[in-house]
C-alpha cells in the first residue's frame, strides 16, 4: 500500500466517538437533557412551528403628541434708567477741514480794537474786578488750541460774547439773524472754562430743540448736551443728574416737571433767586414750602423769552421759580404788545423786585445797563439789503361781492348786540374778512394767488427760492394744490417735529423745490433759510414784529443777495386798515430800547384799535352811541 492510499474505515469505538459540530439549523440545538428517571420525556419531542401571514399597518394609529411642560416662573417688572442714552452717540466724524487764519487788513485800513471783558457794575471787590480786567482779549482767548472756532465771529459778536460773560443778569435782544445763538453758546463755553458756572439750564420752544442741538455741535462740540425727553421718571432723573452740564428742555416740560416737583415738596413761597414773593403763589402744594428740593443751576437761559411775557401765566411763574445764580434772556422782540412785558423779563433777571411796575422812563434807564440790542442796519452795513414792497391788490368781483356781504351783515349784527359786543365778536368778523381777502371759498377766485403765480414763474425760471407765510394752515393747503408747478413744500404745526428738518434740507438741496409754505407760528422763529431770496406775506399778522421774525429767516447772516419781501394788502379791505394802524405805532419800541431799529419798532393792536376797524354804533333812546371795548 502506497503512502497515498487511504486506509479502510474501521468501526468507531463508542467511547471515543467525535461528532461534527452542529450546523446553525440542526435540530440538536433544541436537545434537552432528560433525567434518568424519565421525567419530562415530552421535552424530547421536536417542536412544531406554524407560519401564518400578518398584514402590516399602512398608517400609524393614534400617537399622542408629547410636549415638554415648562412651569411658569413668577416675574415682576423693573424700569432701569437708559444710561447709555446719556453717552454721546458714535458718529462718523467729518473729514477735518483746513481753517485758514483771517486775512490781515489792507494797508492803511483801520485794525479792529481787541475786545476786552469789562467788569460788571455790581463787581465791587478788587478781586472780582481784577478777574475780568486780567482776562486776555477775547480774540486771543478764542484763538487758543483748546477753543477752536469753526468760523471767525464778527466784531459785534465778540462784543456780545464779552458782555454776556461779565453779566449776571442780561437780556440779549439783537435783531433776528445776527447770531444770538452763537454768542450765547460761546459765552457759556467761556463761563464753563473759567469756572464761573458748572450747571446750565437752557429752555426754548419745542420746535427749536433740533436747532440748539445742531448749533452746540457746531460751536461747542466738546460740551456734553443733555436733552430732556422721555417719560416722567426718566425726566425726573435727568433733572438731578450730576453729569448733565448743559440741560436742554422746552417750556412745556419745564412747566410740567417743576409744577410736579413743587406740588410733591409742598410748594415754595420764594422765586428762583431766593426773593420772597407775596403776590404770586408759588406754593402749589399742600405743605409749608420747606420740603421743596428743586434742581439748582448756576445759569438759566431762556430762548424766545417773550414766552414768559404774561406775568401771571403758569409758564412765567414756573420760569421765575427755577433756582439759579445767573439769568440770561434771549429775544429779538422784548416788547410785542405792552411795555409791561419788558418789566416781566427784568423781574426774571432779578433787576426789579417781584411784581415791580416801572414806568417808561425807568424801563429805558434799566435797558441801557441790562439790555444789549443791535440791528442789521447798524452792525452789518455790508449785508445785502432787504427790499420791502407793499403790494396793493384789488379784489376779484366774486371776492368783492362776498366781502361786502359779510362785512355788511357782520357790522349789522354787532350793532344789534350793542354794549354786549366783546373783542372776540369783532375779532371773529375780522378773521372772516381776512380769509375772503385770501380767496373766495365758493368760486376759489384769488387775486393774491394770481400775483404769487406771476412772481413764481420768474423766480423758478431763474432757479430762485421763495418762502410764503400765512396764519392759516387751511390757506396753505389750498395754495399747495395750486402751486404744484413749483414743487411746493409744507411746513406748519401739523407737521411732526422729526419730519421738519428733512423738509428744510429738501428745500435747500432740491433744485425743483422753489417755494415752501409756512405758518407764522411755526416758521417765524429758529430757522436759517438765508438761501431764499424772496419772501411773500400772503396775509398780515397782527404784530409786525412777528412778521419781521418771519422775514429774518431769509435776511440774516450768510445771505448772498438782497431779499425781496412782498406784503400783500387788498385795497379797500380790513387789511388796509390794519396796516395803517400798525404803521402809526412805530415809536414806543424805540423810546424804550433806543434808536437804531426801523423794523421791529411796532406793537400789536389793542382792543380799542380792533373796535376802531368798524364804525360800530348801538341804538339808544338818546340816539346812536359809539361801541367801545369794556374796561377790564
Amino acid at each position: 500500500m502506497s503512502e497515498f492510499d487511504i486506509p479502510p474505515a474501521e468501526s468507531p469505538d463508542p467511547a471515543f466517538t467525535i461528532e461534527p459540530a452542529p450546523s446553525p439549523l440542526d435540530r440538536n440545538d433544541f436537545a434537552v437533557d432528560v433525567p434518568v428517571t424519565g421525567m419530562n420525556a415530552a421535552l424530547r419531542r421536536p417542536l412544531k412551528c406554524d407560519a401564518f401571514p400578518v398584514p402590516l399597518l399602512d398608517r400609524a394609529g393614534f400617537v399622542p403628541s408629547w410636549r415638554p411642560y415648562w412651569p411658569k416662573v413668577k416675574t415682576f417688572g423693573l424700569t432701569f434708567p437708559e444710561g447709555m442714552t446719556f453717552l454721546p452717540p458714535k458718529e462718523e466724524k467729518e473729514p477735518t477741514r483746513k481753517v485758514t487764519p483771517p486775512k490781515p487788513p489792507a494797508e492803511g485800513a483801520e485794525r479792529p480794537k481787541p475786545t476786552r471783558i469789562k467788569p460788571p457794575s455790581d463787581a465791587l471787590s478788587l478781586e472780582d474786578r481784577l478777574f475780568y480786567v486780567l482776562q486776555p482779549p477775547l480774540e486771543s482767548w478764542l484763538k487758543g488750541q483748546e477753543l477752536v472756532m469753526p468760523f471767525e465771529p464778527f466784531q459785534y459778536q465778540f462784543e456780545g460774547i464779552a458782555w454776556l460773560f461779565s453779566q449776571k443778569a442780561a437780556l440779549l435782544a439783537d435783531e433776528m439773524g445776527l447770531g444770538k445763538t452763537m454768542q450765547t453758546i460761546t459765552a457759556i463755553r467761556l463761563m464753563l472754562r473759567a469756572g464761573q458756572v458748572r450747571r446750565v439750564l437752557l429752555c426754548c420752544p419745542k420746535p427749536l430743540i433740533p436747532n440748539w442741538q445742531r448749533e452746540f455741535k457746531t460751536w461747542a462740540e466738546e460740551i456734553p448736551l443733555t436733552t430732556l425727553e422721555g417719560d416722567g421718571p426718566r425726566r425726573q432723573m435727568l433733572w438731578k443728574l450730576p453729569g448733565a452740564i448743559v440741560l436742554l428742555c422746552n417750556y412745556e416740560l419745564l412747566v410740567r416737571d417743576f409744577q410736579a416737583l413743587m406740588k410733591e415738596g409742598g410748594g415754595t413761597t420764594h422765586d428762583g433767586l431766593g426773593r420772597a414773593h407775596s403776590d404770586v403763589n408759588y406754593n402749589v402744594g399742600t405743605g409749608n414750602g420747606e420740603g421743596v428740593d428743586l434742581p439748582k443751576f448756576d445759569l438759566v437761559v431762556l430762548d424766545e423769552a417773550q414766552k414768559i411775557k404774561n406775568r401771571d401765566s403758569v409758564t412765567s411763574v414756573t420760569a421765575r421759580a427755577v433756582p439759579r445764580k445767573r439769568s440770561l434772556a434771549l429775544t429779538g422782540t422784548p416788547i410785542e404788545n405792552r411795555p409791561e412785558e419788558l418789566a416781566v423779563l427784568f423781574e426774571f433777571m432779578g433787576v426789579i423786585p417781584p411784581n415791580g411796575a416801572p414806568d417808561i422812563r425807568q424801563l429805558s434807564k434799566l435797558a441801557k445797563e441790562y439790555v444789549l440790542r443791535r440791528t442789521k442796519n447798524l452792525v452789518m452795513k455790508d449785508m445785502p439789503p432787504r427790499l420791502d414792497r407793499d403790494e396793493y391788490i384789488e379784489l376779484s368781483p366774486a371776492q368783492r361781492n362776498a366781502y361786502d356781504t359779510v362785512q355788511k351783515d357782520g357790522v349789522m349784527q354787532l350793532n344789534e348786540m350793542g354794549e354786549q359786543v366783546t373783542v372776540q365778536h369783532v375779532f371773529e368778523l375780522v378773521m372772516r374778512l381776512k380769509q375772503i381777502a385770501n380767496y373766495e371759498p365758493v368760486t376759489g377766485e384769488s387775486t393774491k394767488l394770481e400775483r404769487v403765480v406771476a412772481d413764481m414763474e420768474e423766480i423758478a425760471a431763474s432757479g430762485g427760492k421763495a418762502i410764503l407765510f400765512s396764519q392759516w394752515t387751511k390757506t396753505l393747503l389750498w395754495l399747495n394744490e395750486r402751486l404744484q408747478d413749483y414743487g411746493p413744500l409744507m411746513y406748519h404745526g401739523g407737521i411732526p417735529t422729526p419730519k421738519r428738518e428733512p423738509i428744510l434740507a429738501q428745500f435747500k438741496e432740491d433744485p425743483s423745490k422753489h417755494i415752501i409754505l409756512m405758518s407764522y407760528a411755526t416758521g417765524a422763529v429758529g430757522l436759517n433759510l438765508q438761501f431764499a431770496g424772496y419772501v411773500f406775506l400772503y396775509d398780515r399778522w397782527w404784530n409786525p414784529a412777528i412778521e419781521d421774525q418771519a422775514i429774518n429767516r431769509a435776511h440774516r447772516i450768510g445771505c448772498k443777495s438782497q431779499v425781496i419781501v412782498s406784503k400783500f394788502i387788498c385795497k379797500d379791505t380790513i387789511e388796509e386798515k390794519i396796516d395803517k394802524v400798525l404803521k402809526e405805532k412805530r415809536d414806543l419800541f424805540a423810546r424804550v430800547l433806543g434808536e437804531g431799529d426801523d423794523e421791529n419798532a411796532s406793537l400789536s393792536m389793542s382792543a380799542g384799535e380792533i373796535f376802531g376797524l368798524f364804525d360800530l354804533k348801538a341804538r339808544t333812546p338818546k340816539g346812536p352811541k359809539r361801541i367801545a371795548p369794556r374796561a377790564a
